[in-house]
């Protein structure tokens, strides 16, 4: 019987047997604590390990992106904590002004296809947009793979889902993982690993792939598989350095759990209203829902990419005098390509209120947190309650996003373009 692909990359890092079900212990190529869990992660790494050293300081990192710069005592503290635990360890820190730390990985080549990754952040498995398993673990198992290089972890049943059909603009990858997740609801994927096909998924750039991969963990799911094509691959050897990488794609008779097809033919651009994600509309049935504030950022919808969709939109006109709209580039990359091309005066020019890299609303850290009674259209990926803020959250594409600001409420793309 063939493998699926987490159980091909689980084989390469582990002497155990791997097949669904069973419990192994597999080899890490990298492990990393953020800002949010990173001091614990030190704390339970000193009572337990007292005096000793980490197992590898080149595949161990610390990324702070949850609240950074810090503007608050307990945050600052939490970092510098672990600045000093990194100086002592000979470990790399990308501090408050690099970004989001799934991100830096991809940017920096630190992650490649195939490779194992675990850290602090519940959206690690954004990885798998590259064809590398990702994973968020709690302070005490991170502190675990900090000492040993190891963890251990059940090997999930994979979901094998084909798109079918396509979409054009103003449909975006945001709107087909909104699909995604509609169909799957909160638990349809739950404990499961899935494979991504299709020609819809074959044509997606690698920060539309980042969007689709990264609400894996809204409908349950251990990780989302995209195998890398041509053009992901190129720039994953130019970061990287790493001429010699290869794609882990699933065997021909791999044996799924479930093997799930979903027709994107004619998708419109979608909406996840509150209080989950899992809550999706067609845009155009919201249209009369009036807002206070649009985010676009976050892990989810933060890429260079999604903020020249913005721009393209708000060129040359102001967003609703009655609309506050605040963006965050994922990373410190992302923010100076902007800065470069233009982007951020055009943002700036139309209201636009414009944060430092790093995490979305969604971290109770960044831009994008809401007030009572406030109506948010944001890109990022929750919208539970109380999660960004104590207002109402909708999730949207940038495209729906810019849209919304100029117009005071829910609006679809075709509106303004």
């Amino acid at each position: 019987m063939g493998k699926t692909i987490i159980e091909k990359i689980f084989s390469f890092h582990s002497e155990d047997e791997v097949k669904p079900g069973n419990i192994v212990w597999i080899k890490l190529d990298v492990r990393t604590a953020r800002d949010f869990g990173g001091a614990n992660v030190v704390k339970n790494f000193q009572v337990n390990y007292p005096g000793e050293t980490i197992d590898d300081p080149k595949k161990t990192f610390f990324t702070f992106d949850c609240v950074a710069p810090a503007n608050t005592i307990p945050y600052a503290n939490n970092q510098q904590v672990c600045r000093i635990f990194a100086r002592e360890q000979g470990i790399k820190v990308y501090d408050v002004d690099a970004g989001i730390g799934s991100h830096v990985a991809i940017e920096k080549g630190l992650v490649l296809p195939g490779y194992t990754f675990v850290g602090t952040d519940s959206h690690l498995n954004i990885l798998g947009c590259i064809g590398a398993f990702g994973q968020g673990m709690g302070d005490q198992d991170i502190a675990f793979a900090f000492k040993t290089g190891k963890t251990w972890f059940e090997v999930p049943y994979t979901i094998k889902v084909t798109i079918k059909g396509s979409y054009s603009f103003p449909a975006t990858a945001k709107d087909l993982t909104l699909a995604v997740v509609k169909y799957f609801g909160a638990k349809g994927a739950l404990g499961k690993a899935i494979e991504y096909y299709g020609k819809c998924i074959d044509n997606l750039k690698l920060y539309e792939r980042i969007t689709l991969a990264s609400m894996t963990t809204e409908i349950g799911g251990i990780i989302s598989f995209i195998t890398p094509d041509e053009e992901v691959l190129q720039f994953l050897k130019f970061r990287s350095g790493n001429r010699m990488i290869k794609t882990i794609t699933a065997d021909a008779d791999a044996n799924y759990v479930d093997e799930i097809e979903i027709d994107v033919s004619n998708l419109k651009p979608q909406i996840s209203a509150p209080p989950k994600p899992e809550n999706v509309f067609d845009v155009e049935d919201l249209k009369d829902v009036k807002i206070d504030s649009v985010f676009v950022g976050s892990c989810t919808n933060g890429r260079f990419e999604d903020f020249r969709v913005v721009a393209d939109i708000l060129k040359g006109r102001k967003v609703h005098k009655n609309v506050m709209m605040k963006i965050t580039p994922a990373t410190k990359e992302v923010y100076g390509q902007m800065l470069k091309e233009g982007i951020l005066e055009i943002l700036y020019d139309s209201g636009v209120i414009i944060s430092h890299p790093g995490c979305g609303g969604c971290a109770s850290g960044q831009l994008g947190m809401t007030g009572k009674g406030e109506v948010q259209v944001s890109t990022s990926n929750r919208n539970f309650k109380g999660k960004q803020g104590d207002g109402d959250t909708y999730i949207a594409s940038p495209a729906t996003a810019a849209a919304s600001a100029l117009l005071g409420r829910i609006a679809s793309p075709e509106e303004v373009i």
